[in-house]
């Protein structure tokens, strides 16, 4: 039996005796799509970091596919969009791809690239123009080419339709969807329950650091008995 994309067990995390996280255990099965929903401080971009190892939880572990977090071969599986995503001002568009392709060996195929961002309804003639001069919705579209390019098995995204426009929102989820069939794993963070119901096989509701539910957007509503996911969600925090 393969292990699960991300295991998180008993994570917890405070800042100047602030708890943040408390026992968090979460499991993202490989191939799901599981979306992390919360209101703005929740603990959501924390958890991402604990994941990705960009700060220590005080106690638990986290596991991806089977390898503990801390270690650099744990991540090479994945790709990673921060929620405030900015490239170096003084690349183009085109040189920010290339290099982060070669960081990763990944050979730089023009037509694959024009591909992925007609797919999220970039502007290709844009390329040659320095990041600099991108507007919020662009330089998003940038760093979620830059990610799917990699074509890794697992996506861990923090609220990737920030800043996008709603023709982009629809081509993303589209995009997002679509790696299922591929066999990819997502795990995302975002605030919109709309996007959640429409994407995710399962979510999870991360409220004052703790996870208060983890089942299907259907399970939701029928848990807190509320016609729409955005009543289970508030009756699920209050």
């Amino acid at each position: 039996m393969n292990p699960p994309a991300i295991q998180f067990d008993q994570i917890a995390k405070s800042y100047e005796r602030q708890a943040v996280l408390r026992d968090i255990s979460l499991t993202v099965h490989s191939g799901e799509r599981v979306g992390l929903v919360g209101m703005n401080g929740a603990g959501k971009t924390t958890l991402l970091k604990c994941l990705l190892d960009f700060c220590s939880p005080d106690a638990g572990q986290i596991s991806i596919f089977g390898v503990n977090h801390r270690q650099t071969a744990a991540r090479r599986p994945l790709a990673f969009l921060p929620e405030r995503f900015m490239p170096p001002y003084y690349l183009t568009g085109s040189n920010f791809l290339r290099y982060i392709l070669a960081l990763q060996h990944i050979e730089v195929q023009a037509d694959r690239i024009e591909q992925v961002l007609l797919e999220l309804d970039f502007d290709t003639a844009k390329l040659s123009k320095p990041v600099r001069q991108y507007s919020k919705g662009m330089t998003q579209k940038l760093g979620l080419a830059a990610c799917l390019l990699a074509d890794k098995p697992l996506y861990v995204l923090d609220e990737p339709m920030s800043g996008l426009d709603p023709k982009a929102r629809v081509l993303l989820k589209q995009r997002l969807s679509a790696l299922q069939q591929q066999g990819s794993t997502l795990f995302f963070s975002s605030h919109a329950l709309m996007d959640v119901e429409e994407i995710c096989d399962r979510m999870a509701i991360l409220h004052l650091g703790q996870l208060r539910f983890v089942g299907t957007p259907s399970q939701c509503r029928e848990q807190y008995k509320a016609d729409t996911l955005e009543q289970a969600y508030m009756r699920c925090i209050s």
